[in-house]
């Protein structure tokens, strides 16, 4: 049977003869015998990781944590700025469909967990309850857990799951990211009985998603308004060219320089370069920074260094600085490098990084975190050096620049 990347059944699938199925190969895999067919690579990927870890298929322990310590984590997330707009799509529809919606924080707590009354008391002798955490090292295989490992959306349906407990059921899992800085906030989720799936359920989900992150852009946005108004008396008396942008480097203001939208993310007494302005010493102002040029020549030569562990090495004239990368983010570097002025989409790097374009989600978080780190020196749409920026790659076997 052929199925989509994410999804778990294709349309027209007999759920009861496809649990059936799912269920020998699960029992073989875990019995060390040969499946009559191969599980998905997502699944077998999750198996193999959850069988090095030595979890028991026949139930693990649950966690939980106090009512207190859940209205905590709630009130501290951003997640709770758009819950309202997860359960206008999700939970208008639970009860018909059979399904809880469940929102997880970055650590696979679940934080708000909504919908049918009747799946919601099966869901309480799972123990998959608000305050438990949903990650595979704790239950196994299932989609929150999955997609928190894999940074991606997941379905999973019934023996699928690692435990013989959660085969009953189906999840359909997806990120959210912080629109701002690309960092996880937590999972949605959506659950219920496994014979109940539909194939549009993970639509939804993902539908859900776009929803929320678009909330969260729009009250970015309305920040960015705020500081440009807060700033705009200071502003007057100041000659360009300048920037003003928020704690994450996003640009509320700019002027006597073409609009930029992020820069990296400004930090007391470091230089940050920025093309068209050189190296600049960002200054505090009310609840964002000052950006103006050292300098004004404002071309920028950059170095990445591979030939130990990743190093990038920016200067503008005879000032500069110098930070240490992740794997993930010296790669992304590299590869915008080689592609040149015509940059690359985040389905392209997502092909490159990953092998398929179904990590696009995943690579534009990636990239939106690179930016935090060396800001304005990559563009968007598509992802690329800006003008300007002069980058050399060192190579463990090339000679030093």
């Amino acid at each position: 049977m052929t199925t989509a990347v994410f999804g778990a059944v294709a349309p027209g699938t007999d759920l009861s003869t496809h649990a059936r199925e799912l269920q020998r190969i699960h029992d073989a895999v875990l019995g060390g015998a040969r499946p009559p067919t191969r599980p998905r690579a997502l699944v077998a990927r999750s198996w193999s990781r959850m069988m090095a870890m030595g979890l028991d298929p026949d139930r693990n322990a649950r966690e939980h944590l106090p009512a207190a310590e859940i209205e905590r984590l709630r009130h501290e997330s951003p997640l709770s700025q758009v819950i309202d707009e997860l359960r206008t799509v999700l939970t208008s529809v639970a009860d018909a469909s059979q399904f809880l919606m469940v929102v997880c924080d970055a650590e696979g707590i679940v934080l708000w967990r909504e919908g049918s009354a009747r799946v919601r008391i099966v869901a309480d002798q799972l123990g998959f309850v608000e305050g438990a955490r949903w990650t595979e090292q704790v239950v196994g295989t299932n989609a929150i857990g999955t997609a928190l490992t894999e940074h991606a959306p997941v379905e999973l349906f019934s023996a699928e799951h690692f435990e013989h407990t959660q085969h009953p059921w189906y999840c359909t899992a997806a990120p959210v990211h912080d629109p701002r800085s690309g960092d996880l906030l937590g999972v949605v989720d959506v659950s219920g009985p496994a014979l109940t799936l539909h194939p549009a359920i993970g639509s939804l989900v993902r539908s859900a998603v776009r929803l929320a992150e678009a909330r969260l852009w729009r009250l970015h946005q309305d920040q960015l308004d705020r500081l440009r108004r807060e700033t705009e008396p200071l502003l007057g008396t100041r000659p360009g060219p300048l920037l003003v942008v928020d704690d994450h480097g996003w640009v509320a203001h700019h002027s006597g320089i073409a609009a930029k939208d992020r820069i990296e993310v400004p930090r007391a007494n470091r230089a940050l370069a920025v093309p068209g302005m050189g190296l600049c010493l960002p200054e505090r102002i009310t609840d964002g920074w000052l950006i103006r040029p050292r300098d004004q020549q404002g071309a920028i030569t950059a170095r990445l260094d591979l030939t130990g562990e990743p190093v990038l090495e920016v200067r503008s004239d005879e000032a500069g600085w110098r930070t240490s990368l992740t794997p993930r983010h010296a790669q992304l570097l590299r590869a915008l490098s080689e592609a040149g002025s015509d940059g690359l989409s985040a389905g392209w790097l997502s092909t490159l990084l990953y092998g398929d374009a179904e990590h696009a989600v995943t690579v534009r978080a990636e990239v939106s975190r690179l930016r935090r780190v060396v800001g304005a020196l990559i563009t968007p749409n598509p992802y690329r050096l800006a003008d300007g920026v002069t980058l050399t790659v060192s190579e463990p076997d090339s000679p030093q620049p």
